[in-house]
């Protein structure tokens, strides 16, 4: 066990204490007594002494010191009871902090590394136990430190801690790990230098395990640009595996919003647990693995055996149940598993309690005896209570797989299950697939392809007998050969349904998809109208898709998946997955292959950015990078791989390939997944990489592949000539040899069969957090240069600022995931409109970016400027609008200034404020300033212009949209002439008050700040005597009480000019006067233009240059803590 480090004076230690390894920095020692030699009298003598002593007071027969180098002085780290025990610390330290020493300069640096190293080991251990007893203290411990050293919000919550090293340049320093939902955060306080580090997972685009000279194995983390690294974990898989969790949860939950709104963890992050994030990942990995609806969770994991009846033995693996569903997978993986659902079990029992047997017995006359299964009696209990069945003791059912003569049972059984949800079907969904309609076998003819084809089935005959036939049967490596090989015509819709998990879907739906179709049936979306015009493009050579019947089904299918998933709706590549699905299964078994595929077998694929595609093509450069090296070294740009490669992800090869060849491409896919579509782009790039190295450019290669993939044949195709001909009518033309597709799958399959899933889903989760990075930088790159054009800010400060504004986007959504005027990232809107922000939001940016943030009345300006700014009325603004706003501040002329103030001081952007807390003064909560947000107030400006930006068309969602409003749009933002100053309101008297109030506000703390406040009150009692003339030589025999008269008292004030007795009392006039009549005085913006122009004092202070530099850089570095307080 590792100790709290102790100062150990060796000289007095030599005599009980014996040598036994040793290197620059550590010693391990065995106390004399122990081990092979008695060390003669002395060694009996310890002996003894440590035998009679009690157990609180015996010394462990091992230890290991620290010796600092160059001096006498050692500390004791560890201790151990055994030489096992000894010797696993010893290797650990020769891995993970040896090398790592030689980087400091002085002894007294090493002797403080590793004291605090073995610390946080103890802290590390200690933590573990506690969490075992789950004992809290230990935890609630961390979580004040947490809270403590970071100052994050109250919601945020710590997930789990870790004891490692952060390499600062190359120095390590010893530290604390804290994973919290939205942070990754890091600590460290050595010899007086604190070090602090908060990065927010979505920041994150690159986490991997790396290894080099120095770090044994640590991990790197990429964030805006900067490389960490941390190192010297005790347990670094498990902190790699959690911090990948966390990585991916958030970009999922914050970028992903299509695929992952209705996740009930996801939508809430308070509810993550470290607990929980483990059981999720083992229910993931679970159902992805035995193909499962993604709902499934495991629940019990039991090490047994299975007994295989066709191999007469018994197979060690583990028993996995979830709630509908038991299953086994042998210890390899590939050499056999099996699925049972529940609905399928008739009894369960317990068998030979000698051997702790349980049998299951299910519909099909089936029976599995599972063996060494701990505590079985209770699982035998829980199982039979769940499947509804009750278990005798006394009953044993028959261990052998059902092998009837007539194995045309089997068959009727299977078929009589698939069609259970048939019943009461619509007529307008077809019940036969496609190619038994356009292409039934003719039993009479026996040429050379029917008889391999024959034969073919014969063997997969021949496996049913052995290992059962539908959802429950053996899957072995025989499965994996025969499938290899090529499914049959007449099976392959039922096997593909099989392996797919698709036949679970569809017998726990029964009836759904005649419901959907009903309910699609007339619908009218944009998903429909893509369907319509890409129905004639789905494998148009195909007879089944050149008569109504394929193109009704088709139809059918698709808009019947495009109302059961509108985020998914309808993407292209669809219509050709879906037209070959149908060729050999039923209408229905279509619909849920299609369901298994887009929701299941290839997440996100068919979104609207197509990100799992993406992902996959990054998984594939990776494999092309650790497989085909020469290939790459020829290659200088990589985007050619996921260029060229992008339509056999999206199509399963389809597109690329003749028919008869591509459905053993989709053989293979739905039995082994996407490492199948991997593996034969390897077998693809490998088999032509000759001319791929001497092609010149990325033309050239496309043309070698093209002309590869038109040589692709099926020589044992059953298929009739009518159906191969477009693949081969560049027979002639093309001098490329013939290659077979079985040939190039089995190819593929020997030289790549070692790819592993899990390493392939390692690769998804590292490769997603890059490639979601690199389409938000596009975005970025997008937006910036249309905002550019409109604003005078420098490229690096705007840059600053949309990272400002997206990051205030994301903090509300760490911790208010169900704000009602939240928008979470659209991608599906334009770019400038994919980040928005609310007022609140803006409040906070306003309160750090805007020169006037300094004012009494702040959260007014904000919410004023927020009003004025949105428009569309739908209380969200964009960045080109905020930004626009910050170059006025910024960069604007007096004019631009005096024009946005008096802006922001009459409809629509001007409301009365008033605070319900009088003691917050002009503070706003969140509650009141959401309330004046939404408040409509009416506008001079023409109502039907109001309603035609209302009618805005990305407003419409997800409906059908309105091509012809974008055009307009566009069209009146072109033809937008310069605002003319003539064209503005008057400003009220009101109104008026409210706007001398924000420049006094305005000219606290400046250097002229007298000289203004006297500059001010010139102005308002010139302005006030200039109306009354106006008024008086309009109306002269008025007996309204002239307003400049209570303005003549403000020159006299002279020596306290501060407050403006002009402004008092006119503001004491109309509080007396509440309800405005016609006589109420105003005024144009261009007197007060005129007005101000006139007082040197005032033009110079809204002249004088600002820089944003210094607001964003502190922005940036309390724009958290802002955040938290808000």
């Amino acid at each position: 066990m590792w100790l709290k480090p102790e100062e150990v004076l060796l000289k007095s230690a030599l005599k009980l204490w014996v040598l036994e390894r040793s290197n620059r920095y550590f010693v391990l020692q065995r106390r004399r007594g122990y081990g092979e030699d008695g060390g003669g009298l002395a060694g009996l003598l310890m002996g003894t002494l440590d035998a009679v002593l009690d157990s609180t007071s015996k010394v462990a027969p091992f230890r290991i010191l620290h010796q600092t180098p160059d001096s006498q002085v050692y500390w004791s780290i560890a201790c151990g009871a055994s030489r096992e025990e000894i010797t696993e610390h010893w290797d650990w330290l020769e891995h993970n902090v040896m090398k790592t020493l030689s980087v400091f300069d002085s002894n007294e640096d090493v002797t403080s590394f590793v004291q605090g190293k073995i610390r946080g080991l103890i802290a590390e251990e200690g933590k573990g136990s506690f969490i075992k007893e789950e004992d809290p203290e230990k935890f609630r411990e961390a979580i004040l430190k947490f809270e403590k050293c970071f100052g994050l919000a109250e919601q945020e919550k710590l997930v789990t801690y870790y004891s490692c090293s952060y390499w600062k340049g190359r120095m390590p320093c010893q530290g604390w790990l804290y994973l919290s939902t939205n942070f990754l955060s890091f600590y460290s306080f050595l010899l007086g230098a604190e070090i602090k580090l908060v990065i927010s997972w979505d920041e994150i685009s690159k986490l991997e395990k790396t290894s080099n000279v120095i770090l044994t194995e640590s991990i790197h983390v990429c964030s805006r640009g900067e490389d960490h690294y941390f190192s010297m974990f005790l347990h670094i898989n498990e902190t790699f595996l959690l911090m990948e969790q966390l990585a991916n949860y958030a970009v999922r939950r914050l970028f992903d919003k299509e695929t992952f709104e209705s996740d009930l963890v996801l939508r809430d992050p308070l509810q993550i647990t470290k607990r929980g994030l483990e059981n999720r990942a083992h229910s993931e990995q679970f159902s992805a693995f035995f193909r499962l609806p993604k709902e499934e969770t495991l629940q019990e994991v039991h090490e047994c055996f299975l007994w295989v009846p066709f191999c007469h033995f018994n197979t060690l693996g583990k028993m996995c149940i979830s709630e509908n569903y038991i299953c086994f997978a042998s210890q390899d993986g590939s050499l056999c598993s099996i699925i049972i659902p529940l609905r399928e079990v008739i009894a369960v029992e317990k068998a030979d309690p000698a051997n702790k047997g349980v049998n299951i017995s299910t519909k099909g006359k089936r029976a599995f005896r599972f063996t060494e299964v701990k505590d079985f009696e209770h699982l035998v209990a829980k199982l039979g209570i769940r499947s509804g069945t009750t278990s005798s003791p006394h009953h044993t059912a028959s261990t052998e797989v059902a092998t009837t003569s007539d194995s045309d049972n089997l068959v009727d059984y299977y078929e009589g299950q698939l069609m259970a949800g048939q019943k009461g079907s619509s007529k307008t969904v077809s019940t036969e697939a496609l190619m038994t309609v356009f292409h039934p076998q003719d039993a009479d003819n026996l040429d050379s392809k029917m008889l391999k084809e024959k034969m073919k089935e014969q063997s997969w005959n021949i496996l049913f007998v052995e290992c059962g036939r539908g959802v429950s049967m053996f899957r072995t490596k025989k499965t994996r050969d025969l499938v290899l090989r090529g499914i049959p015509e007449t099976l392959r819709g039922e096997l593909w349904l099989l392996f797919s998990g698709a036949v679970n879907d569809m017998a726990t739906n029964p009836g759904y998809y005649t419901e959907l179709v009903e309910k699609s049936l007339g619908t009218c979306t944009l998903a429909t109208d893509e369907i319509e015009r890409d129905l004639r493009r789905s494998l148009p050579e195909h007879p089944a898709f050149q008569s109504d019947t394929g193109i009704s089904a088709l139809r059918r299918v698709l808009t019947a998946y495009a109302y059961r998933n509108p985020k998914i709706g309808y993407c292209q590549a669809m219509n050709i997955l879906t037209s070959v699905l149908l060729l050999y299964a039923k209408e229905e078994e279509a619909f849920w292959l299609l369901v298994a595929v887009c929701e299941r077998m290839l997440p996100d694929y068919f979104n609207r950015r197509i990100i799992g595609a993406l992902v996959d093509q990054a998984v594939f450069e990776e494999l092309i990078r650790d497989h085909l090296s020469q290939l790459t070294d020829h290659m200088t740009d990589m985007t050619f791989f996921s260029s060229v490669s992008l339509s056999w992800f999206l199509t399963l090869f389809i597109s690329v390939l003749p028919i008869e060849s591509a459905v053993s491409v989709v053989d293979c896919f739905f039995y082994d997944g996407i490492k199948a579509i991997l593996q034969l782009g390897l077998a693809v790039l490998d088999y032509n990489m000759d001319k791929l190295l001497t092609c010149k450019d990325d033309a050239e290669a496309v043309t070698v592949l093209n002309r590869f993939f038109d040589s692709v044949t099926n020589k044992d195709s059953p298929l009739p000539q009518a159906v191969q001909q477009a693949s081969n009518l560049n027979d002639t033309k093309s001098y490329h040899p013939k290659v077979d597709i079985t040939d190039l799958i089995r190819e593929s399959n020997e030289k790549y069969g070692d790819i592993r899933y899990e390493d392939v889903e390692s690769m998804r989760c590292r490769n997603r957090l890059y490639v979601i990075q690199t389409l938000e930088v596009t975005t970025k790159q997008n937006v910036l240069r249309v905002v550019s054009q409109d604003v005078k800010f420098s490229p690096s400060d705007l840059e600053e600022l949309y990272e400002l504004f997206k990051k205030e986007h994301f903090l509300s959504c760490y911790w208010s995931a169900n704000s009602p005027v939240l928008r979470h990232h659209d991608p599906s809107l334009p770019y400038l409109d994919q980040y928005r922000i609310d007022c609140q939001q803006f409040r906070v940016l306003y309160h750090l970016l805007s020169p006037w943030a300094h004012c009494a009345n702040r959260d007014s300006l904000a919410l004023w400027t927020f009003r004025l700014l949105d428009e569309n009325s739908d209380c969200l603004i964009n960045f080109k609008e905020f930004a626009c706003a910050l170059d006025v501040l910024y960069n604007g002329s007096f004019t631009d200034k005096l024009k946005l103030l008096f802006k922001l001081h009459i409809p629509p952007a001007f409301t009365e404020v008033e605070s319900l807390s009088p003691s917050k003064g002009d503070d706003l909560s969140k509650e009141e300033l959401i309330h004046f947000s939404q408040l409509n107030v009416s506008s001079p400006v023409d109502s039907q212009e109001a309603d035609a930006l209302k009618r805005s068309p990305e407003k419409a969602g997800k409906e059908k949209i309105d091509i012809q409003a974008y055009l307009k749009q566009w069209q009146d933002e072109l033809l937008k002439k310069e605002e003319n100053i003539k064209d503005l309101p008057r400003m009220n008297q009101f109104q008026f008050i409210q706007f001398s109030k924000t420049l006094y506000n305005l000219f606290h703390g400046d250097p002229e700040e007298e000289l203004l406040y006297w500059a001010i009150a010139t102005v308002t009692s010139l302005l006030l005597k200039m109306e009354e003339v106006g008024r008086r030589l309009q109306s002269p025999t008025s007996p309204a009480k002239s307003p400049a008269s209570a303005a003549e008292s403000s020159t006299d004030s002279q020596n306290a000019p501060k407050k403006d007795s002009a402004l008092q009392q006119t503001e004491r006039r109309n509080v007396q006067s509440p309800h405005r009549d016609d006589h109420e005085w105003s005024f144009a913006f261009e007197q007060i233009l005129a007005s101000l122009l006139n007082e040197p004092a005032l033009v110079r202070f809204f002249e004088k240059p600002l820089d944003i530099k210094a607001k964003v850089e502190n922005a940036k570095t309390s724009q958290l803590k802002a955040r938290t307080r808000v």
